[in-house]
């Protein structure tokens, strides 16, 4: 498959579509821009920048791929617009990831884990998918007639797919224990309920792409080195169109419709009284452990067996802590829109923080 060669003018096993990129290169642009738009309107950018973030990528490799659809002979264009591809879906979860650390902030007395550990956390669970999955894309693309290496890229694209699954299913589970917390102490607010059902229905799309994916990668095994009548998979562009750019793009237009920014507050210090109605600004989550002891045991387990979590439960004592005159997210009442009206968040002090 080398490009030098006279009998393969194609790194593509099929005539790539010219029209198709270039329609979903817009259509993920498109929702990009709200992305941004939204960011701002609702000064929400520490929690939602990996959604911009991640349109920017998936948006450079649908222009990549409809010039590579010009140029399928090309192995640079060819590499660049399969490690875009491929680069743009961890980016995207990362978004989730920050959301569910922002929602445990927002109701503390049911966060599941340190809520300023979860982004931490998962990120470089996210980053270790996507060194892995692009170093099997660029391998897997630049293989030409070297079997080995193609068969090298397919087992790193593989293992980071299988990964980045069983990521997608621990947030499914954090979220469904949290969301089983709140349901508890009685009705869940809408704001939280919205989050919720946004959160499963994210990972849900996240997952089914990488099942698909991994399902391809695992064809690739199969056939190696094929040329022709390499399986349905690998032989049809339609497959990528369906399972790749589908689920992310109902992924990042579902977050452009119930932006997390309408439901959540923007500050971290902001959480939801235990009457499930008024909010305050509080001091924010306060772990007596160091800060590689949180990024070790996010889960305080030890803080558990002993009978005695290492957080501060200051929801405990709401009468410390100013009531928010702006209304309440939980009601839908507040806005992070700011008006001339409203006031900065107050500064809390807290003892020995």
């Amino acid at each position: 498959m080398s490009p030098h060669t006279d009998e393969v003018v194609s790194y593509y096993l099929y005539k790539p579509s010219h029209v198709l990129p270039a329609v979903f290169a817009a259509t993920v642009g498109v929702s990009m821009l709200l992305h941004v738009f939204q960011n701002f309107h609702y000064k929400f950018w520490r929690v939602t920048f990996f959604i911009a973030w991640g349109g920017v990528l998936f948006t450079t490799g649908w222009i990549l791929r409809c010039i590579s659809s010009y140029h399928p002979g090309n192995m640079n264009l060819y590499i660049a617009q399969s490690v875009f591809i491929y680069l743009a879906p961890p980016v995207y979860s990362a978004a989730a990831y920050n959301i569910v650390g922002r929602l445990m902030n927002y109701a503390p007395m049911h966060a599941v884990l340190n809520p300023n550990r979860v982004l931490i956390f998962f990120v470089y669970v996210g980053a270790a998918v996507e060194g892995i999955t692009v170093a099997g894309a660029a391998k897997n693309a630049a293989a030409g007639t070297d079997l080995s290496q193609y068969k090298s890229g397919g087992v790193l694209i593989a293992a980071g797919l299988v990964l980045q699954a069983v990521v997608e299913c621990i947030v499914v589970g954090i979220v469904a224990m949290f969301h089983k917390r709140v349901s508890r102490i009685g009705k869940v607010p809408r704001n939280i309920r919205n989050v919720c059902f946004t959160l499963y229905g994210t990972s849900t799309l996240v997952l089914l792409r990488c099942i698909c994916r991994a399902i391809e990668a695992f064809e690739m095994f199969g056939k190696l080195g094929c040329r022709e009548n390499c399986g349905p998979i690998l032989s049809n562009e339609w497959y990528l169109y369906a399972f790749e750019l589908g689920p992310m793009l109902i992924f990042t237009y579902w977050l452009n419709v119930l932006h997390p920014g309408r439901f959540l507050p923007k500050e971290k210090s902001r959480y939801l009284d235990t009457d499930q109605s008024t909010e305050r600004y509080g001091p924010g989550w306060i772990d007596r452990r160091s800060r590689w002891e949180t990024f070790v045991d996010p889960l305080d387990i030890e803080g558990m067996i002993k009978g005695h979590p290492s957080h501060d439960p200051y929801w405990l004592r709401p009468e410390e802590w100013p009531v928010c005159q702006d209304g309440s997210f939980a009601e839908g009442t507040a806005s992070n829109k700011r008006t001339r009206t409203q006031s900065r968040e107050p500064t809390v002090k807290v003892a020995g923080v």
